[in-house]
């Protein structure tokens, strides 16, 4: 790697050679990483028996208490040595759809639009609010985000499928507990290196007036972008520019990014020789479940994982799911048998 950095030819290739220093960049992080972690851990054991050595509680207890931070740091390493796939370090798009339930499935929608944009901002991504369909009542319809950052879709690609929530509903004067169905989809952003054809032969372009906030010019502009892929019935939006040109150019880089992921999922079947994932929004498809009341539990359905604190868990504290979806997806083994929660 290195000899190839030094070759004064490199820059030739202007794309290949950005590729190969970002590759480079990553094994060197790596590697200082781990070094650092192994002269952590050695300098603590001798801070911990010299204070054992001179009955200094006070200096064991720091050490033992960054010995626990570094194993937390330790762990967040090992999960993103799983993220090697061919997209995985590359920003992502994420798509929210609510299910079937009216105002309850689009409230559901909406907390969990928050709780993917809390999360993304305790990893220090940077997000972005592309397009949101609005609920008649209450909610969203759908909406989609763009989450920039080292690995953001390697992180994320594990949480497509259906979320289920249990709760009281705010909406029921008669205070009945209510069962709601969201879908996640993750895709990759496409980068330059990446080639997707698409034939815009093949595509309808729908402008449309955007919803939601933006002052006066959002409601009388048709600035939004609405493409369908025909063969494939792919459909993304933009309306997050001002200009209708520029949410035309995002959107087809969202088709793109669609496009690529679906050969992606198309390469990991045929590896792991599962079926498709995408199913409907609704009972027996969902990939975890989150239960507010009577009791406070959120449990993943693929691994078993769960958690009692689901505020916690809404408000953006997700990366024990996802590490365990990733750690269970790259062992190639089926989903574990896991019964629901009522």
């Amino acid at each position: 790697m290195n000899n190839k950095a030094e070759d004064p030819t490199l820059w030739n290739d202007a794309s290949e050679a950005q590729k190969l220093m970002r590759e480079r960049q990553q094994l060197d992080d790596g590697i200082n990483g781990v070094k650092q972690l192994e002269q952590q851990l050695n300098d603590n054991v001798e801070l911990i028996e010299m204070g054992e050595e001179e009955g200094d509680e006070s200096v064991v207890k720091d050490a033992e208490d960054a010995l626990k931070s570094l194993k937390a740091e330790a762990a967040r390493r090992q999960v993103e040595a799983m993220l090697s796939g061919e997209a995985d370090s590359n920003d992502t798009y994420l798509e929210v759809h609510s299910g079937a339930g009216g105002t309850e499935s689009q409230d559901w929608a909406n907390m969990l639009l928050r709780m993917y944009t809390r999360w993304a901002e305790r990893q220090r991504f940077k997000v972005e609010l592309l397009e949101v369909h609005d609920g008649e009542e209450a909610g969203i319809k759908s909406a989609t985000l763009l989450v920039k950052g080292h690995n953001a879709y390697g992180w994320l690609k594990t949480e497509s499928g259906v979320h289920r929530l249990v709760r009281i509903s705010p909406y029921d004067s008669n205070a009945r507990r209510h069962t709601s169905f969201s879908s996640i989809w993750v895709y990759p952003v496409v980068d330059d290196s990446i080639n997707i054809e698409v034939n815009e032969s093949d595509c309808r372009i729908d402008t449309y007036r955007a919803s939601g906030a933006g002052g006066q010019h959002i409601n009388t502009t048709d600035s939004a972008v609405r493409i369908t892929h025909i063969p494939t019935g792919i459909v993304v939006s933009c309306q997050q520019e001002r200009s209708q040109h520029k949410n035309r150019a995002k959107a087809w880089d969202m088709l793109r990014a669609r496009m690529y992921e679906a050969e992606l999922k198309k390469r990991e079947e045929a590896a792991n020789a599962e079926a498709a994932s995408k199913t409907d929004i609704g009972w027996g498809h969902q990939i975890r479940s989150y239960v507010l009341q009577p009791y406070q539990l959120v449990k993943d359905l693929r691994t078993g994982v769960a958690s009692t604190a689901p505020g916690d868990v809404l408000d953006g504290e997700l990366n024990e799911f996802m590490e365990a979806a990733l750690a269970h997806r790259i062992s190639g083994k089926p989903d574990a048998v896991v019964d629901d929660v009522e």
